[in-house]
């Protein structure tokens, strides 16, 4: 899945629902446990988040064996009308910067979380 970030207490810009969609982004194979450590939440809370996701229309999911992979719908439209006109991908790209600094700036990231 990549680095965990340190952990953080009081409020954040993003939601536990964007965070899992960069997660999946990221790695579409991910286990749930994976995601759950990466975005600092429990693996229920990640399971009804995909769920959310799910119903809604963001992502598919496709069994694997054992395994699931995701498959994020990236022309759906962000939900709140102030992002009226943005798709899930215009979200994705601009959260794909973080993950390149991650990578570039291994100093500030502390934990490497179990690789699927």
């Amino acid at each position: 899945m990549g680095l965990v970030p340190e952990p953080h207490s009081g409020w954040t810009f993003l939601t536990n629902h964007a965070r899992v969609m960069v997660a999946i982004a990221d790695n579409p194979r991910a286990r749930i446990r994976d995601i759950a450590a990466y975005c600092r939440l429990t693996e229920r809370a990640v399971q009804r988040i995909i769920t959310d996701l799910e119903t809604d229309g963001y992502l598919s999911r496709t069994r694997n064996g054992r395994s699931n992979a995701y498959r994020i719908q990236p022309d759906t439209p962000l939900r709140h009308p102030a992002e009226e006109g943005l798709s899930v991908a215009t979200l994705l790209s601009v959260l794909a910067h973080r993950t390149a600094h991650r990578t570039a700036h291994p100093e500030r990231v502390t934990a490497d979380p179990t690789h699927v």
